[in-house]
């Protein structure tokens, strides 16, 4: 009876080795994306579970004897080291040197959009605004990509005589978010905030609110001369995954390694890549070919590198930002699912990638950011929006 027992128990934990492991690689997309699966790193976390579900049920039905106790603890120990390392195998983090820059990204000249600076380039109504404020002007900031919309917020409303230059800072998304948690900021304009952001929110005790005010297309790149128009939502999720590291998977067998490109932590184009891959782990930045296609401190210009004859990376960013703000004459906006990251595209939802970006408030508005708040959301507020390139809230 005993016997019969051990070999029951036994055959549950082998059952639930194989499934745990087998969920696992479900989990992580392994099974549906196995034939996209082209790199030993990508390839590790299948080899982690398999051995960790093989060598569980190696340990549970090698005769105890007395010689094959050593390799029983051999086989023990390979079983916890898979373990262990499947979480660092997922996200490919076995490099010291990575290709995500530590510093602030080079930016466009903003000036070009300063309110009521002369010649300024941003967005005028056809008429007066509907609102004036001249008093305790709110004071504002936001991401490097929204400058231009809330610089013209700020020109159609703010009275030009009480204006001053402090009243509208740009200190990008991450920046933008610690002054609003510290207090220091009434409203702010950027995308979603990352699990980070919140939870520094929270730390501090912070009441974040949260508006929304518009929409945009987060985008991929490549270079111009990559033959490569079209990515697939899967391939995406694949490559920064780890699964696919190669061009050839894609179609492109001359473009050789993928160079991934990816933004710091807390910046507002890596919170949208964070959104996209939901909870697939990120492969952590993969070692260049050569240290010189860092380059400047910059994904836009990094996306046209060149690298034995071909252009090999991909990146991404938004749509006003990589196509007006900061263009790469030698980049290009990648299709998804046959879709361009159009305007009637947005509009009418066939491009996959678009999300709403907010007017942000420690609390809930009051005062003069209430009233600009409310404004933005009438229909002047939302022209600024759409003149200036992006697609007004509620569009389809």
């Amino acid at each position: 009876m005993i016997r019969k027992l051990g070999i029951i128990l036994r055959a549950v934990v082998t059952l639930f080795a194989w499934g745990a492991g087998v969920y696992a690689l479900y989990k992580f997309e392994y099974l549906t994306a196995f034939g996209d699966v082209d790199n030993i790193v990508g390839m590790l976390p299948v080899a982690l579970a398999l051995t960790g579900a093989a060598g569980t049920t190696a340990v549970l039905w090698m005769k105890r004897v007395r010689r094959l106790v050593p390799v029983t603890a051999a086989v023990a120990l390979l079983v916890i080291l898979s373990v262990a390392l499947f979480p660092t195998a997922l996200r490919g983090n076995w490099w010291i040197n990575t290709t995500v820059p530590d510093g602030a990204e080079a930016v466009p000249d903003l000036t070009l959009y300063a309110p009521f600076s002369e010649n300024s380039k941003t967005a005028k109504l056809d008429e007066s605004s509907e609102l004036r404020l001249a008093g305790d002007l709110p004071v504002l900031d936001g991401a490097t990509a929204l400058y231009p919309v809330y610089a013209a917020f700020a020109e159609a409303v703010y009275d030009e005589n009480a204006f001053s230059q402090d009243k509208v800072l740009c200190t990008n998304t991450r920046g933008a978010y610690e002054a609003i948690i510290a207090g220091e900021r009434d409203v702010i304009f950027v995308a979603g905030p990352s699990e980070r952001q919140l939870a520094a929110a929270r730390d501090a005790g912070a009441d974040l609110r949260f508006t929304p005010i518009g929409r945009e297309a987060f985008v991929f790149l490549a270079g111009k001369e990559n033959p490569v128009n079209n990515v697939t939502y899967r391939q995406i999720r694949n490559i920064y995954s780890g699964k696919t590291a190669y061009w050839g998977t894609l179609g492109w067998n001359e473009g050789g390694r993928i160079i991934a490109f990816q933004r710091p932590e807390g910046s507002g184009s890596q919170t949208g890549l964070q959104a996209i891959m939901g909870e697939l782990p990120i492969q952590a930045p993969q070692p260049l070919p050569d240290a010189g296609l860092i380059g400047a401190n910059s994904l836009m210009k990094q996306i046209s590198v060149e690298w034995r004859g071909v252009q090999p990376a991909i990146g991404y960013s938004y749509r006003f930002f990589a196509a007006t703000m900061y263009a790469n004459p030698g980049a290009k906006l990648l299709s998804v699912n046959g879709a361009e990251p159009s305007a009637e595209n947005i509009r009418n939802g066939t491009y996959p990638f678009v999300a709403d970006f907010y007017a942000v408030t420690n609390g809930e508005p009051e005062g003069g950011a209430k009233l600009l708040i409310d404004w933005i959301l009438s229909s002047q507020g939302q022209e600024i929006i759409e003149k200036t390139g992006y697609a007004p809230i509620g569009t389809e």
